[in-house]
């Protein structure tokens, strides 16, 4: 049974930071590029983030970039999202995936930007 449990959102103020973490467990994590997606409120789901089976390259979408980090730990099977200078745009659902969405979503974790 493949499982993406997302943990770390919560309520920050503009300008804040989180860490979000996602551990995967059912399948060879450590073989699959990872993904960060988000869905803001009455939107569908975007990429934010991608990061290579071995972390070596990560890529991101524009309206994140310079202010994410994402990154992975092998040996826990987590990859994880850091996020600085935090905006209002950025409230949204954050959810992990393998590379090719063939997994089933998690519950994802909700990041709340708002003063």
């Amino acid at each position: 049974q493949v499982q993406l449990v997302e943990s770390g959102g919560g309520l920050v103020q503009p300008g804040g930071s989180l860490t979000l973490s996602c551990i995967a467990s059912g399948f060879a994590f450590s073989t699959y590029l990872m993904t960060w997606y988000r869905r803001p409120p009455g939107k569908e789901r975007e990429l934010v983030a991608v990061i290579t089976a071995n972390g070596g390259i990560t890529k991101y979408e524009d309206f994140v970039k310079g202010r994410f980090t994402i990154s992975r730990d092998n040996s826990k099977n987590t990859v994880y999202l850091q996020m600085n200078d935090l905006q209002v745009e950025d409230t949204a659902v954050y959810y992990c995936m393998p590379e090719g969405g063939w997994a089933h979503w998690g519950q994802g974790t909700q990041v709340t930007v708002s003063s």
